[in-house]
């Protein structure tokens, strides 16, 4: 998941850690480099095995999923 929303990935984390997923927030400091205008998107990964419960998840709650 790609977003610019901080609440959006807060959400998303909380729902895969409520099912046991693990995730990882990535960009999350580059608002160093950005002066905190928050145009720079961050991205929550997830495990490759894990891919198809967590799009499932994040679906079900209509948040936005990547490949």
């Amino acid at each position: 998941m790609r977003t610019n929303d901080p609440t959006m990935i807060a959400f998303a984390t909380a729902l895969l850690e409520g099912e046991d997923i693990d995730c990882f927030q990535m960009d999350v400091h580059m608002s160093v480099l950005e002066g905190s205008i928050g145009i720079l998107p961050r991205r929550l990964m997830v495990r490759d095995s894990d891919y198809f419960r967590a799009s499932t998840v994040l679906k079900d709650n209509d948040l936005p999923v990547e490949q």
